[in-house]
C-alpha cells in the first residue's frame, strides 16, 4: 500500500493483478486498484476532477481524465472517507499510475489539487 497526505486530505491506494486476456491479438494484463480518500483536515471538501497517468513498462504512457470517480462526486466532512475500486488495462505485465484529484475547499470555496502517489503494478509471475 502506498500513501500520502496533501492539504489534509490523505490518499491510500492498494493493487492487485487480475488476470490476463488477449484483445486485438495482443495480451493485456489486467490490474484492480482500491482508493481510499480520508480527509483529515478541518473543513469539508469535494472531489470533482481526477487525472491519472498510467505507464507501462513499454514505454506506453496514457493520460484519463474526468469528473468524479466512479460517477461520483463525493462530500467528505472532517474525518470521513471515501472507498472506491476501479481498474486498468496494460500491455505488459509492470507499469505504475500517479495523478492527483481537483477539489474544493466549502469553507473557503478555493479549488486545490491532492496528489495521488505513484503505486506499481505488476503481475506477480513476472517479477524476478
Amino acid at each position: 500500500m502506498v500513501q500520502q497526505v496533501t492539504k489534509g486530505i490523505k490518499i491510500s491506494v492498494e493493487t492487485n493483478f487480475e488476470g490476463t486476456f488477449y484483445k486485438n491479438y495482443k495480451i493485456h494484463y489486467a490490474f484492480g486498484y482500491k482508493v481510499t480518500i480520508e480527509n483529515q483536515s478541518k473543513d469539508s471538501v469535494q472531489l470533482n476532477v481526477r487525472h491519472w497517468i498510467i505507464f507501462d513498462a513499454l514505454n506506453n504512457v496514457e493520460t484519463v481524465s474526468g469528473e468524479g470517480v466512479i460517477g461520483k462526486k463525493p462530500v467528505l466532512k472532517p474525518g470521513e472517507s471515501h472507498t472506491y475500486t476501479s481498474g486498468c488495462l496494460l500491455t505488459s505485465p509492470f507499469g505504475a499510475m500517479q495523478g492527483h484529484y481537483e477539489m474544493v475547499n466549502f469553507t473557503t470555496t478555493k479549488k486545490f489539487d491532492v496528489a495521488i502517489p505513484t503505486f506499481k503494478l505488476s503481475a506477480p509471475f513476472a517479477i524476478n
